[in-house]
């Protein structure tokens, strides 16, 4: 064979690799978008559907913890699950029980049956976090982790536009959720059909997995300082996005005199903020590390909030749900890029996965504790959640970055 015809037969195996890399990419990212949509849907609804159910505002408080429940299970186990089956099975079965629990809430009569149908939404929205997240992080630059979670942020803003469009011409949120369902139906179709791109991938994944990944237990990681600090971080930040995805709706209503409809669809703004700074984090990711990043959305969290505080018009506090979203949405991809770097690939699985659980375990404990507060004293108490867990959560990232840096200048 001459050098010219080996030279070519390199070339089209090299451009193969190329384009199987490129469409395996496309198709994690529509997978992410298949996570985001079912995490904007409550908040927007529930303004309609505690009338519907005849319950009071506050109880979103003590619903969302047991939706949350199963995702922090689900994302506890994921590390074992993926080592044993592989990514694509894991994330593919994954979407498809997601779209079986939207499904259940869009026909669901009563508050018993949305809680029967929150076990395969929640168990799947786990493993698919988990398990996409620590692929990209190994596999994958923090250019691409950002634009990962960008489209995590098309899928939860897309979700609200439903749910406001669902209100205001069916007046019914059973329609929203029904709508969700038949797009995660169609993501679920695409990771199946997926597999011949991750087959070569996920062969190379398991092989090295058995010599190079280790199972570290929980007490183990807990006795790290710097996965405390990334725990925190994680919990305060997945935090503020709860309470501005679940309450920012009913926030609108309550103290800017929004109706439900209006509410719904300006709450999209948030997701829209969200995504956009997830964006532009991924072309900033070029020249910045994923600390200045972070530094930098902690300015517009800053900002954001004192619109929030301030009285006035709603636009003001819309203004402000826009930043904390552009601001706080970069948190998440960056922190999550940083782990495999921050404390090894070889247990990066393992930590990923209780890092979902500890931002999952803000969305089981902050609720009863803030669906108390609301009871108390109303939706006054929204700006001042934030800033206390925005508080957290700068001192928290703070303490992990300087363990890093002394991690590194020890080694």
């Amino acid at each position: 064979m001459t050098p010219y015809a080996q030279a070519h037969i390199i070339g089209v195996f090299y451009c193969e690799g190329v384009i199987m890399t490129i469409l395996l990419l496309l198709v994690i990212y529509i997978a992410y978008i298949g996570l985001g949509i079912p995490d904007s849907l409550f908040g927007p609804a529930w303004p309609a559907m505690h009338v519907d159910f005849g319950l009071g505002v506050h109880i979103a408080g003590y619903l969302t913890p047991l939706f949350s429940l199963f995702t922090v299970l689900s994302s506890l186990s994921s590390s074992r699950l993926i080592h044993r089956y592989g990514t694509w099975r894991v994330s593919a079965v994954s979407t498809a029980l997601t779209a079986v629990g939207l499904l259940g809430f869009s026909f669901a009569p009563n508050l018993i049956t949305l809680i029967l149908f929150a076990i395969p939404l929640g168990s799947g929205a786990g493993a698919i976090d988990a398990g996409l997240n620590n692929y990209v992080a190994i596999h994958y630059s923090a250019a691409h982790m950002n634009f990962l979670h960008c489209f995590y942020g098309v899928g939860v803003s897309i979700s609200p536009y439903l749910m406001a469009l669902a209100l205001s011409e069916k007046n019914n949120w059973h329609i929203g959720y029904r709508w969700a369902a038949y797009i995660q139906l169609g993501i679920t179709a695409v990771m199946f059909l997926s597999y011949p791109l991750w087959k070569s991938a996920e062969k190379a994944e398991l092989a090295s997995a058995s010599a190079a990944v280790r199972d570290a237990s929980l007490r183990e990681l807990a006795a790290i300082p710097g996965v405390r600090a990334a725990w925190l971080s994680f919990f305060s930040s997945v935090s503020m996005e709860y309470l501005c995805s679940t309450w920012g709706s009913t926030f609108l209503v309550e103290e800017k005199g929004l109706s439900v409809d209006a509410a719904a669809g300006w709450l999209t703004v948030y997701f829209v903020g969200l995504t956009l700074g997830r964006f532009l984090a991924g072309l900033l990711a070029r020249r910045f590390s994923s600390w200045q990043i972070m530094a930098l959305g902690f300015g517009a969290v800053a900002v954001s909030l004192v619109l929030l505080l301030l009285p006035g018009p709603f636009w003001l506090a819309v203004t402000g749900l826009f930043l904390i979203g552009l601001g706080n949405g970069p948190t998440y991809p960056n922190l999550m890029h940083l782990t495999p770097g921050n404390f090894g690939a070889d247990i990066s699985g393992a930590v990923i996965g209780t890092q979902m659980a500890a931002a999952y375990v803000g969305s089981l404990v902050l609720p009863f504790l803030y669906g108390a507060v609301v009871k108390a004293i109303g939706m006054r108490s929204f700006s001042i959640g934030l800033i206390l867990l925005f508080i957290m959560l700068v001192c928290a990232v703070r303490y992990l970055h300087r363990w890093v840096l002394k991690k590194q200048n020890a080694s």
